[in-house]
């Protein structure tokens, strides 16, 4: 699954790091979900599209 948080997140001035304490993870797993190499679950997603101020359709795309 692609994504698109790495472009979102500087968009709105954040680094992995504050991106991870905003939806209660760590570094290492956004790290892993913008690189494609971790499928966030829907919870997890949901927390991140909406700390981008996006829809999660907006955020992920399915191939």
């Amino acid at each position: 699954m692609e994504n698109r948080i790495k472009e979102l997140r500087a968009r709105h001035n954040l680094t992995q790091e504050q991106l991870a304490q905003k939806v209660n993870v760590r570094r290492e797993t956004i790290l892993f979900v913008e690189k494609g190499k971790y499928n966030p679950s829907l919870k997890l997603a949901h927390k991140i599209a909406k700390t981008l101020n996006s829809k999660i359709e907006e955020v992920f795309i399915l191939e």
